[in-house]
């Protein structure tokens, strides 16, 4: 499944603590993605809320913060993919999750953060994500009409077996939404954001957030990279969209020249997982 060019808009944006602001902000660059013709448009990590008191904002869903998302998603006849929310679970702790809405508003994917922010930097930031959030359990592929998406969330991306195996699984796009430090960023960034496309031959995806943060600068540098690695267009340091093309055939043909994948040596070595989660449109498996 899946067509052979689309138009994905990425969408960066400055989150703050009122999503007041930030409902106004999201809409405003899911229009300007909508109208440069983008089919899939991305938002960055916690796009509905970035404060001191998570659990407190914490959003109910569905609600309000989702209703919202999937009416943006059902106006503009895109796929909507939400960066990440902060939700509460039926047991009252919180989870960093992904929706993924498709062009009717339905609900066609959802992916809660695996592996949480914990670190001490030396002169930058310290911080704790588990101290409020729990980890989620599933790895996550959403197959859509337009390619099969790999979904991740910021600190993920520095653990190359989970994109491994969603590439291993007919991931095409790894989306990657983050909320990433200026510290790490300036050098990580773009190195761990490359790697991943080229050791997977697949598209990556990279939406961030920008501004001021408590306690931190995030970075921004938002950027789609192809499966040879090359960046094919990077925003800079200011809310703004992104809007480039996904080309199915090139995937094809570069995964032809160089078949990393299908060159692996399960024979020697192998990683799998009985954590896998599909989302197709119509239901899910």
């Amino acid at each position: 499944m899946g067509r052979e060019k689309f138009l994905a808009g990425l969408a960066q944006m400055d989150s703050t603590g009122l999503w007041s602001d930030n409902k106004k902000e999201a809409g405003e660059l899911i229009r300007r993605a909508a109208e440069e013709g983008a089919s899939l448009v991305i938002l960055p990590e916690t796009a509905d809320y970035i404060g001191t008191d998570f659990r407190r904002h914490a959003a109910r869903v569905p609600g309000p913060v989702t209703d919202f998302f999937q009416e943006q998603a059902a106006r503009y006849g895109i796929y909507l993919h939400c960066g990440s929310i902060t939700r509460k679970t039926e047991s009252g702790k919180l989870r960093n999750t992904s929706y993924e809405f498709g062009p009717d508003g339905s609900l066609c994917g959802q992916y809660s953060k695996l592996h949480l922010f914990d670190v001490e930097v030396e002169q930058g930031p310290s911080y704790h994500e588990s101290a409020e959030i729990e980890p989620g359990d599933k790895i996550v592929l959403v197959d859509t009409e337009l390619c099969t998406l790999g979904l991740s969330i910021c600190y993920d991306l520095r653990f190359p077996e989970l994109y491994r195996l969603m590439a291993k699984f007919g991931a095409g796009l790894l989306v990657v939404c983050g909320n990433f430090t200026a510290d790490t960023g300036k050098t990580h960034w773009e190195p761990l954001l490359r790697a991943r496309a080229i050791e997977n031959t697949c598209y990556v995806a990279a939406v961030d957030q920008c501004g001021r943060k408590p306690g931190f600068q995030a970075w921004g540098h938002t950027m789609l990279i192809d499966p040879w690695g090359n960046i094919l267009g990077q925003l800079e340091e200011k809310p703004g969209v992104l809007v480039g093309e996904i080309d199915m055939n090139r995937l094809g043909e570069i995964r032809g020249q160089l078949p990393s994948l299908a060159n692996t040596r399960d024979d020697i070595y192998e990683l799998k997982s009985n954590y896998m989660r599909f989302f197709e449109e119509g239901g899910n498996k």
